[in-house]
């Protein structure tokens, strides 16, 4: 069986319930799934799952979260070759920077030698039924990408 984590940094709730969205939809493709909030996460925690998911907002103009920069650094370190990845979220597109911590963290990933799994899925405020679609295709093709390693 599969395993993911899924961390994620959540200032108002919507991302606690993007990552909710993104654990049940896992769980339901058979994958065994830890969730748990970035200030509580290790970044090497990602090397004991197969697949590995940050879900998180963006603050101010454009700046990771303050609870998501020691998290953020340390998975810069790490080397998650043979891993796959996904990146997702929920911001406020009245926002110039709209979800721009997403990418930050898709792009670190990369550096950590992780194969991305799905596209980035941002949500605009609160996951509604078109976003929670698109969240669920997000844990399929994490699965699909994972089974292909």
């Amino acid at each position: 069986m599969a395993s993911a984590k899924i961390v994620y940094a959540s200032m108002t709730g919507n991302n606690e319930e993007v990552a909710g969205i993104v654990e049940e939809a896992l769980e339901n493709l058979g994958v065994d799934v830890d969730t748990v909030e970035i200030s509580q996460a290790d970044a090497e925690d990602f090397e004991d799952v197969d697949i590995c998911v940050v879900a998180t907002y963006t603050y101010g103009d454009g700046e990771l979260p303050d609870e998501a920069v020691d998290f953020y650094e340390d998975l810069e370190e790490e080397d998650l070759t043979g891993k796959i990845y996904g990146c997702c979220g929920s911001g406020d597109t009245f926002y110039d920077d709209f979800g721009k911590s997403i990418d930050d963290f898709a792009a670190v990933f990369e550096k950590t030698g992780a194969t991305k799994g799905a596209d980035i899925v941002k949500v605009d405020l609160a996951p509604e039924e078109d976003d929670i679609a698109h969240l669920e295709n997000f844990a399929k093709q994490l699965v699909e990408a994972q089974e292909k390693l």
